[in-house]
C-alpha cells in the first residue's frame, strides 16, 4: 500500500469531486495521505479533511509565498494546532524565489520562526524550496533543524544539496516530475538517496506525472511516481511501495 506524503486535496480544484478523488486514491492502493494546509484559508479545510477521513492526516504551516501575511497570532494558532491528534508535522515552509509574492527577508524570518516552533513542539517540518537551495540549507543549519528533521518536498536540487539535507536528518521526497522523460537530475539524485530516506508524493493538484502531464493531478497518481522510483532503483513496485511507506511512517512517528 502507498503512502502519499504531500497533497492539497482541500484545494478548490477538487471542490466538484473531492470524495471521488479520495476514493480513486484508495482504489489505486493509497493507504495513507498527508494533506497540507499552508495559510489562513487552507489550514481550516485541511483540518476538516483530516477529521473526516481516518486515513488522512494534516500538516499545517505557512507557505513562503504567503509569508507577508503571517502574524504572531497565526504562529500561535499553528502551535495550538500542533497538538491536534491528526496533525503530524509543520509546513510547508521554506523559501520561494520564483514567485515574487513576498520579500525574501520576510520569507526568511517566517521560515526561521516556524523552524523554532517545530523544535519547541518536537515535530518534523516539510520544506518548500524553489530556486533557493543555498539559502534554504543555510537557514536549516543556522536554526538547528536537524533536531526535528523532516522532508525536502518535491525535491528538485542537486545531489550535493540532497547530501546536505540528508546530513540534517531530512528525507528526500519525489513527485510527478520524476516521471518526466527530461528529468535527468531528479532521476540521478533518486538513484543515490539511501533507500531508508526516500519518499513519494503528488503535490496534487499540481505537478502531474506522465502520462497525465498537463491535466489535474490527484493522489492516486502517486503510483506512477512509485513505479518510476522502482525502475530507477531496480526494485519491484511492491518493494518500493513498502520501503517508502515504512519511511513515511517512521518520519511521522506512526506506530
Amino acid at each position: 500500500m502507498l503512502f502519499e506524503t504531500h497533497t492539497h486535496l482541500n484545494a478548490k480544484e477538487f471542490d466538484e469531486d473531492r470524495d471521488e478523488v479520495i476514493a480513486r486514491a484508495r482504489e489505486n492502493g493509497v493507504s495513507t495521505i498527508v494533506n497540507i494546509g499552508f495559510n489562513a484559508e487552507t489550514i481550516p479545510t485541511c483540518i476538516e479533511l483530516a477529521e473526516k477521513y481516518d486515513f488522512i492526516y494534516a500538516v499545517v504551516g505557512w507557505h513562503p509565498q504567503d509569508a507577508k501575511d503571517m502574524t504572531d497570532e497565526h504562529l500561535e494558532w499553528i502551535e495550538e494546532l500542533s497538538r491536534h491528534p491528526k496533525v503530524v508535522g509543520l509546513g510547508e515552509m521554506g523559501l520561494d524565489y520564483y514567485w515574487d509574492t513576498s520579500p525574501k527577508d520576510v520569507q526568511a524570518e517566517v521560515f526561521r520562526k516556524q523552524i523554532r516552533l517545530a523544535r519547541k513542539v518536537g515535530m518534523p517540518i516539510i520544506i518548500h524550496n524553489r530556486d533557493a537551495h543555498h539559502d534554504v540549507i543555510s537557514i536549516l543549519k543556522e536554526e538547528k533543524a536537524a533536531e526535528v528533521g523532516g522532508i525536502m518536498h518535491c525535491f528538485s536540487g542537486s545531489w550535493e544539496t540532497a547530501k546536505l539535507a540528508l546530513d540534517m536528518n531530512f528525507y528526500i521526497s519525489f513527485g510527478g516530475p520524476l516521471t518526466f522523460k527530461n528529468a535527468k537530475q531528479p532521476k540521478e539524485v533518486a538513484a543515490k538517496v539511501p533507500l531508508d530516506r526516500l519518499l513519494i508524493e503528488t503535490d496534487s493538484p499540481y505537478l502531474t506525472p506522465h502520462p497525465f502531464r498537463g491535466k489535474r493531478n490527484e493522489s492516486g497518481y502517486v503510483r506512477y511516481v512509485c513505479e518510476e522510483m522502482a525502475n530507477i532503483r531496480g526494485l519491484s513496485y511492491e518493494e518500493m511501495a513498502q520501503i517508502t511507506s515504512d519511511n513515511a511512517r517512521r518520519l511521522f512517528r506512526f506506530k
